[in-house]
């Protein structure tokens, strides 16, 4: 299993405490040290729309001017924005086998997805 995002992120912060305290074992992918790469965001836009992986109600993404925001409309200019500004991504994502099992923190959804 792995756990995309940003350390110093609450939300991030919330669900590495959750998995350790559950003691699920996991690989933490930093985004600001190592990046992201387009086929990984490719396979994510193929499992979640890119309006669900933007998070539109972070400061990344309100900090674009506006032309940058409404040339955001398919998933290669998703792609794109995604690659250039990683915190535009919604994190934290938790993967397992290429497979986006969480989208964001919701304890009740790692109970469910991460406790089977």
């Amino acid at each position: 299993m792995k756990l995309y995002g940003i350390p110093n992120c609450n939300t991030v912060k919330k669900a590495r405490d959750w998995l350790d305290a559950n003691n699920i074992a996991y690989e933490f992918h930093d985004f600001k040290k190592h990046g992201i790469d387009e086929a990984t965001i490719n396979s994510w836009l193929s499992q979640y729309p890119w309006e669900k992986l933007i998070n539109r109600a972070g400061l990344t993404w309100r900090g674009l001017d506006d032309a940058t925001k409404s040339g955001i409309t398919d998933n290669a200019s998703a792609n794109t924005l995604m690659q250039a500004k990683i915190s535009v991504i919604k994190h934290p994502i938790l993967v397992k086998d290429g497979k986006i099992l969480a989208l964001g923190f919701d304890e009740n959804a790692y109970k469910e997805t991460c406790l089977l």
